[in-house]
């Protein structure tokens, strides 16, 4: 694949899928500290079950390509994503680039008073599977709203006791 094809697969994927997914959170902790955390991506592996993330290109900011593996058995689904945008300690954006999860991401840290951090982490994706996909996804979208939420509050969890990053 040349450059110029990767680059127009990438703005392809970027596009907001039907799939839409949001968690908040609010931690006890100033948004610097959150940020930190988050982009520490090997440690994501500590919050979200099952899965084991590793920066595969660059050093996991911008332009960086980040592989997440869930595994459940002999079931895996490999998560690519690509770093598309950093400001810290405000927003990083991604790409899910992979050949199933396709579409943008994006997690906010919004300071609040008290050195407190609401947190919102928003995923967009395009439904593998056609019209199928479509009809699934009002099914599976609790699922994945429950996984979503509940990572975040451990991540949360592990921030306030200052288990990471």
């Amino acid at each position: 694949m040349t450059a110029a094809e990767g680059s127009g697969e990438l703005r392809q994927a970027a596009q907001p899928g039907a799939g839409e997914v949001t968690a908040t959170v609010i931690i006890d902790a100033p948004a610097e500290r959150v940020f930190a955390a988050f982009t520490a991506w090997e440690r994501q592996s500590d919050w979200i079950p099952f899965t084991r993330v590793r920066v595969v290109e660059g050093d996991g900011g911008e332009g960086s390509l980040i592989e997440a593996v869930t595994a459940i058995g002999p079931a895996a689904l490999r998560d690519k994503m690509r770093v598309v945008r950093v400001d810290a300690p405000y927003e990083v954006g991604v790409v899910h680039c992979g050949r199933l999860l396709r579409g943008p991401g994006v997690l906010r840290c919004t300071p609040m008073e008290g050195n407190r951090t609401q947190v919102v982490w928003h995923e967009w994706f395009h439904l593998p599977g056609g019209a199928a996909g479509r009809v699934a996804w009002p099914v599976l979208w609790p699922g994945s709203k429950i996984s979503l939420t509940r990572a975040l509050k451990k991540f949360g969890r592990l921030v306030e006791q200052g288990r990471l990053p």
